[in-house]
C-alpha cells in the first residue's frame, strides 16, 4: 500500500480537517492520479511565519483515501501568496484516521528518514511538489513518534 506526504500550508490544514478533503493543482495530475482508495496520506505543514513567530514544519494528521479522483474547481482551499487563483480542483476525499493532538516535528525525523537522501538540502525533497510518495518504513517511524 501506498503513503504519501501532502505538503501544506496552516490555512488549507483547516479546510482539509473541515472539509475531509485533500486537493491538488493540475500540474500535479501525474502524482494524484497514482493515489488510490486505501491509501495513506500524511499531512504536512510546511514552516510558516506568522508575526515574529516560526512555526517549524510538522504532520498533524493521518488520514485514508476514501475515493478516487475527482475534479471539483469550488473554491474551498486557500491560494497561496505566488499561485494566483488557483483552486485545486483535483480532490479525492479522506476519512480520518488520527488527528495528532501533539503534531510531529518534522527535523528531529530528517536523519532517519529514508525518502531525504541529502539530508543538509532536505526542503529540496519537498520544495515544488503538493505531495509524494515515501516509504513504508518512513511511515512507520513518523507514526511511531505520534500522539
Amino acid at each position: 500500500m501506498p503513503y504519501w506526504l501532502c505538503i501544506t500550508n496552516e490555512e488549507n490544514w483547516k479546510v482539509i480537517k473541515e472539509k475531509n478533503m485533500w486537493g491538488v493543482p493540475e500540474r500535479h495530475e501525474n502524482t494524484i492520479k497514482r493515489v488510490r482508495p486505501g491509501d495513506k496520506l500524511l499531512i504536512y505543514v510546511k514552516q510558516e511565519r506568522e508575526k515574529d513567530e516560526i512555526k517549524e514544519p510538522r504532520i498533524v494528521a493521518v488520514y485514508e483515501v476514501a475515493s478516487e479522483v475527482f475534479r471539483d474547481s469550488s473554491r474551498i482551499f486557500k491560494s497561496p501568496k505566488g499561485m494566483g487563483n488557483e483552486t485545486f480542483p483535483l480532490r479525492i476525499k479522506l476519512k480520518p484516521i488520527k488527528i495528532f493532538e501533539k503534531p510531529v516535528e518534522f527535523k528531529p525525523l530528517i536523519p532517519k528518514l529514508k525518502f531525504i537522501t541529502n539530508k543538509r538540502k532536505w526542503s529540496g525533497h519537498l520544495m515544488g511538489k503538493a505531495m509524494r510518495e515515501i516509504p513504508e518504513e518512513d511511515y512507520e517511524l513518523i507514526m511511531s513518534v505520534a500522539k
